[in-house]
């Protein structure tokens, strides 16, 4: 490639450092910047014998490693003096995911597939240790705080158990939802049933919730009667109960805190021994506040407990609805799925339009690319199919639609209804890569 092209690269991907969020990108016909001047291989004929699709000897055919930042360039651009220290940090944050991404990008899709089989091969042990032992952990530590529930009276310590007794059924409910997923027939469901664990995960939150408002309408009662102690009876045992519980959770919570980036179920438990943490603590302080301070802190403690248990089963709700219904893919996707398509065949002209999508805890992909309108239907079928499974080989995508066209002049074909505003598009210079 020239300077010139180089310098033409750079000016399509700069434009796109302020499209954050997007879930599609789309080429425009009226865009001057064609496939064919963007990367010269698309004019290149393939090989004899190997017309549908062939390997390109350029590892790097966008130069995007010219664009990677070596540690002392990073420290000299976010210098104190140079950009101040707020900028200097939210610089260098930019410039280590900037490199990151283009270091994903340049990764072939078996090398990703092959990271994430490693990673999965190497912490087997610790998975299954997180897993199982959190389950047996919570049964026994339910059965422990429902003693030191019912021995002091304490609603903050009814409050913990309320929270502490769920936990052995969500992790039965995620076990099952694991094998429900891994045992699963084609016939009756052909596109899996991921989805189930997300159905669970809402079901599930919403018991909590009605859980969480019995328990702020008990608290409510008791604050309303007019007590004559001024204190409540302390109980020492049921306080060395719910702090032994504590102190299970911390360990918990380290354990699956090594393995929760490589497992989304191991996710999900170390996001809950972290909630039971500060849960467990605040009903301490409270419970003993209220035998030793005022008797009212008890259950304006079980209260706030409420409130927060409330709260964050119903964020877990919304995050899961949003998973169900479509949202967009992080924007790290879908700077992958449009750099593999865009390198994937010397046959394919343009790039029209990326999709990615949720549907459940994975990504359903929809890439439109443009090839030449008097190509062969077996070659462009045999492109469309190659790229279809190479995407379906990265960990997070569960599905790839590959759509073929011949040109970019109409509007891409949309399944929202006309009353629902339509996608956005952007034009092929705004396609997610960026590069400084």
């Amino acid at each position: 490639m020239s300077g010139k092209h180089h310098e033409h690269v750079h000016a399509v991907v700069l434009d796109n450092l302020d499209s954050q969020g997007v879930g599609e990108t789309s080429s425009s016909s009226n865009n001057p910047i064609a496939a064919t001047e963007t990367h010269h291989r698309a004019t290149i004929p393939p090989p004899a014998g190997k017309d549908i699709e062939f390997q390109h000897n350029v590892s790097d055919p966008l130069n995007l490693s010219a664009s990677l930042k070596l540690d002392s360039e990073i420290k000299a651009n976010t210098s104190r003096k140079r950009v101040g220290l707020r900028k200097g940090n939210g610089l260098e944050k930019y410039y280590e995911s900037q490199n990151q991404s283009i270091h994903a990008m340049l990764k072939s899709v078996d090398e990703h597939e092959q990271d994430k089989l490693d990673d999965h091969g190497k912490n087997t042990f610790l998975h299954a240790l997180c897993v199982k032992g959190s389950l047996i952990a919570n049964i026994f530590l339910s059965g422990l705080q429902m003693y030191g529930a019912v021995s002091s009276g304490s609603l903050s310590l009814f409050t913990t158990l309320a929270d502490s007794i769920f936990d052995p059924f969500s992790g039965i409910m995620l076990y099952m939802a694991h094998r429900a997923v891994n045992k699963v027939d084609a016939r009756k469901y052909p596109s899996g049933r991921a989805r189930i664990s997300t159905a669970g995960n809402i079901v599930f939150s919403f018991v909590m919730f009605s859980v969480s408002l019995v328990l702020i309408v008990m608290s409510a009662r008791d604050l309303a009667a007019d007590k004559e102690e001024e204190t409540n009876k302390f109980h020492l045992p049921s306080v060395l109960a719910v702090a032994g519980a504590f102190a299970t959770k911390l360990a918990l919570f380290f354990l699956c805190w090594t393995v929760k980036d490589t497992y989304s179920q191991v996710d999900i438990l170390w996001r809950d021994h972290r909630n039971d943490l500060f849960i467990n603590g605040f009903g301490i302080l409270t419970s003993v506040g209220g035998s030793k301070l005022k008797w009212w802190i008890d259950p304006t403690g079980a209260i706030v407990l409420s409130l927060l248990i409330s709260g964050l089963w119903l964020h877990t709700a919304y995050d899961e609805f949003q998973l169900l219904i479509g949202v967009t893919a992080d924007r790290e996707v879908l700077q992958l799925i449009t750099y593999i398509s865009m390198t994937h065949s010397p046959l394919i002209e343009r790039i029209d339009t990326v999709r990615a999508y949720y549907s459940g805890p994975r990504i359903v992909t929809e890439v439109d690319i443009v090839l030449d309108r008097n190509e062969r239907v077996e070659v462009a079928h045999d492109v469309a199919e190659e790229l279809q499974i190479k995407l379906e080989k990265l960990p997070s995508i569960e599905r790839a639609f590959v759509h073929i066209d011949y040109e970019t002049s109409h509007k891409p074909v949309s399944s929202l209804s006309p009353d629902t505003p339509n996608h956005v598009s952007l034009p092929y210079r705004s396609l997610p890569l960026f590069f400084i």
